[in-house]
């Protein structure tokens, strides 16, 4: 199926596969369809029935990806609302083929007639107050334990509410492609990919997942810190998974415009992309992740499962970044062509990038770093001291740099392996000249690029 694909142009892509004029009155044959481009072998494909090409990434491996393409008329949708939505995915054990056209941002905070519902309603009735629940659990008269009380259970029901109806549970062969043409996605939603496989989400945004209702854990750390549940796509036990172009952010509320409490940031956002509880052959691709602080995290623990967390990462713009990019466990991650801006953005300031623990096999070649004046390169990469981080041609504010070399030079103990135990052979469209990579990635990465 790989010949049936095509994406706009760039390096790889002319590369790859030689495209072909398409007459005005052929595409506006196919405008119905969503077509993209034509394909030399193949003519027209519409952006709904595409599959991931063979050797792109891990996603490629074993049955391949291909989602909902062979979905029937009674299972292919077009939705703009919550309601809509929860109806086309229907229930997570239906594994009929499916494809879902979102026309439009769907707010998940919204009721079942589309009404706008706020943290304050998902309170009601609970016993809930932020006011209240401070009170009960400062540490100066609390103290440094877990919280338990009539305020904890008052906030634990009213996340159960929100729970409720921003959770989007995704079922086996399903396609998800926002419409081109529009600012398609979810608003403050999370999608659930869970012990299903065979699932591609292309052309999306996914905007503010937000928790209404953190929890303060006095034990975490030295300090305490609030912790929040719901990222924007949650791959848990998922497998033959492909994510291609598409956004994620916290805009419009970032983490500055939080209060603090307690002496710690009060943390509405969890991750954007979580890879874990043994997911495997994972897919991400042409992507952009804005404005976030943790936001790709590959394995849910040191103990994760052994044997999977296979993902690839090529081709995607993190930028505004705090760190996890990703941070990786247990697996074997490939993370090639990859474009890394570390200037702060609205008040995110980078940690690092790529953090290898827990036995991590990461292979990272070819990426491009674009840093501030006067940083350093070994902080870009962060370990434990038993993950690996192995790979070549990677690009420092336009110089080649050994990431490795430079983050072990300036950590006396936890230092990077350099070897991996595998070697990466499904690397479609790996470019060896990564030299305008930053420039080339601008407009053909994230939600909106597909037309």
């Amino acid at each position: 199926m790989a010949s049936a694909y095509s994406r706009p142009s760039h390096r790889r892509s002319l590369r790859r596969r030689r495209t072909l004029v398409v007459s005005a009155a052929a595409v506006a044959a196919a405008v119905g369809v969503g077509v993209l481009v034509v394909n030399a072998n193949a003519g027209p494909v519409d952006l709904y029935h595409q599959v991931l090409p063979a050797k792109d990434g891990w996603a490629a491996a074993g049955s391949g990806t291909t989602g909902g393409t062979k979905a029937d008329a009674a299972h292919t949708f077009t939705v703009s609302t919550r309601a809509q939505l929860v109806k086309a995915l229907g229930s997570a054990t239906d594994t009929a083929p499916r494809i879902i056209k979102i026309k439009g941002m769907i707010n998940a905070n919204s009721n079942a007639s589309g009404k706008k519902l706020t943290c304050a309603d998902y309170a009601s009735g609970t016993g809930y107050s932020l006011s209240a629940y401070l009170k009960a659990f400062h540490p100066a008269t609390y103290g440094k334990k877990a919280p338990k009380g009539p305020q904890e259970t008052a906030r634990k029901a009213a996340a159960v509410k929100q729970k409720k109806n921003i959770v989007f549970r995704v079922p086996s062969n399903t396609t998800i492609v926002g419409v081109p043409g529009t600012k398609a996605g979810i608003l403050g939603g999370s999608v659930l990919v869970q012990n299903v496989k065979n699932v591609i989400m292309r052309n999306l945004t996914f905007a503010d997942t937000r928790d209404c209702f953190p929890q303060w854990d006095p034990t975490d750390g030295s300090s305490g810190e609030w912790n929040s549940n719901y990222d924007s796509v949650s791959l848990r036990g998922a497998t033959n998974v492909w994510a291609d172009h598409n956004t994620f952010t916290d805009a419009p509320t970032f983490d500055k415009t939080q209060a603090t409490h307690f002496g710690r940031k009060y943390q509405v956002h969890d991750g954007a992309l979580d890879i874990t509880n043994g997911s495997d052959l994972v897919t991400v691709e042409r992507n952009r992740f804005l404005n976030h602080d943790k936001t790709m995290l590959i394995g849910s623990s040191d103990t994760d499962s052994k044997g999977k967390l296979r993902v690839t990462i090529h081709h995607n713009v993190w930028k505004g970044i705090g760190q996890r990019a990703p941070l990786a466990r247990i697996g074997r991650i490939h993370l090639y062509n990859n474009v890394y801006d570390t200037t702060t953005v609205n008040g995110y300031a980078s940690r690092y990038s790529i953090d290898s623990r827990a036995k991590a096999q990461v292979v990272a070649e070819r990426n491009v770093w674009k840093i501030p004046a006067g940083a350093k390169a070994a902080r870009l990469l962060s370990g434990d001291g038993t993950g690996s981080v192995a790979g070549t041609g990677n690009l420092v504010n336009g110089k080649a740099t050994d990431i490795v070399a430079a983050y072990n030079a300036a950590n006396s103990s936890k230092k990077l392996k350099t070897t991996a135990n595998w070697k990466p052979t499904l690397t479609s469209g790996l470019q060896a000249s990564v030299r305008n990579l930053l420039t080339d990635l601008t407009s053909t990465t994230g939600a909106g690029t597909l037309s």
